[in-house]
């Protein structure tokens, strides 16, 4: 795949990897809203397998392809990041139902259920739901929410330049604790959801067989599950970070 001149063809491998970048669109598709047009991701991904095709070495180590990967779902990522996918009120509704989701935990000892987050969000359940569904693609972590009044952001908080990547976040060893408690303590149904879009790599549809539900209602769960997951991040992650800085713990809230 080299030119006369001992250089990359580009064309070629633009044409190889073209279904990669449309695979690795479709499955991303699966986590985001349906306002999130396919051809987006695609065309954000056929700039970034150009970029990996231009900067790859061979002397490097790293398979092609492994390297294209990375470098194509990032620019899918960035160009999701530019357009602010996800709507604002639907991101500050998601904080009401993670602040919810903590106050019921530390009032009944246990995960609250569905109608029990609906009563406190003061909504109908079928309301609740709706927000769930359209909450499609709300994520683990974002960049610009994970500061509080007054405080410098969480991100800044890490010494590394590799935390400008919320990936960064999740492999710190505290987050990683509070995040795999947090899976532990999720409901069943939301657990079982969580892995096998993780872990198995199944699609919505796919899991909703499996489930014997609607792939809306698996939506719905999943949405939930992140905002669970966000709540005991949110509650657990701060103190001993804090604690590791030399500053006090954050007390805890008394409902």
């Amino acid at each position: 795949m080299y030119t006369a001149q001992g250089a990359p063809d580009k064309d070629q491998l633009v044409r190889q990897y073209a279904q990669l970048v449309k695979r690795l669109a479709f499955q991303l598709m699966a986590k985001l809203p349906a306002s999130v047009q396919v051809d987006d991701l695609i065309q954000n991904g056929m700039i970034g397998l150009l970029d990996a095709i231009t900067r790859f070495e061979e002397g490097l180590g790293a398979q092609f392809e492994t390297y294209a990967v990375q470098r194509i779902r990032g620019a899918m990522l960035d160009g999701l990041r530019e357009s602010d996918w996800l709507p604002r009120g639907i991101r500050r509704e998601m904080r009401r139902v993670e602040e919810a989701i903590h106050q019921l935990e530390h009032q009944f000892g246990r995960p609250p259920n569905e109608s029990e987050l609906a009563s406190a969000l003061g909504m109908p359940l079928a309301d609740y739901q709706k927000l769930l569904q359209e909450a499609r693609g709300h994520q683990l972590v974002y960049l610009e929410d994970l500061a509080e009044d007054g405080e410098e952001a969480y991100l800044d908080r890490h010494d590394t330049a590799a935390s400008a990547d919320p990936l960064a976040v999740l492999e710190d060893a505290d987050v990683r604790r509070v995040l795999l408690r947090g899976i532990e303590a999720l409901p069943e149904r939301e657990k079982l959801v969580m892995a096998m879009y993780y872990d198995e790599d199944m699609n919505l549809k796919e899991i909703g067989d499996v489930l014997g539900v609607t792939e809306s209602r698996v939506c719905q769960l999943h949405s939930q599950a992140v905002a669970r997951l966000r709540a005991a991040m949110q509650v657990g992650a701060e103190a001993p970070i804090k604690k590791r800085r030399g500053r006090p713990p954050k007390a805890s809230r008394e409902t």
